[in-house]
């Protein structure tokens, strides 16, 4: 059983390290990294260069608690807009997604269609 759940951290690892090799980060285009838990989601807006968040958007959130979001792609819609939102007052146009070795279907999708219908570009 043990020997399972290693394997299987050690794939997602691998997909994680996978799917970052290929991102471009700039000073002007910061990492836009969605995560998932068992029941939530998150993302946030992080600056590589000068090592910080920029940005965080949850569906547990403070500011989200009054529309009870949970981990669906209605709930993933929500916070791509939001993230949107946030961004387009920081005034920042064009980020980098980051997937987090997630396949890009359901609401890893959702989050950045959401996103892209707020103007910001990937």
């Amino acid at each position: 059983m043990i020997n399972l759940l290693k394997k299987k951290h050690e794939r997602s690892q691998k997909a994680k390290r996978r799917s970052k090799g290929s991102l471009s980060v700039s000073s002007d285009r910061p990492r836009l990294v969605v995560g998932k838990s068992r029941k939530y989601l998150y993302v946030q807006v992080v600056d590589d260069l000068h090592k910080k968040i920029l940005l965080s958007v949850s569906s547990i959130a403070k500011e989200m608690k009054d529309q009870n979001l949970g981990k669906n792609i209605a709930s993933a819609k929500v916070l791509g807009k939001e993230i949107g939102r946030k961004l387009k007052e920081k005034k920042i146009n064009t980020v980098c997604f980051d997937r987090n070795g997630f396949k890009y279907h359901g609401k890893i999708k959702a989050i950045a269609e959401a996103c892209r219908e707020e103007g910001i570009k990937f």
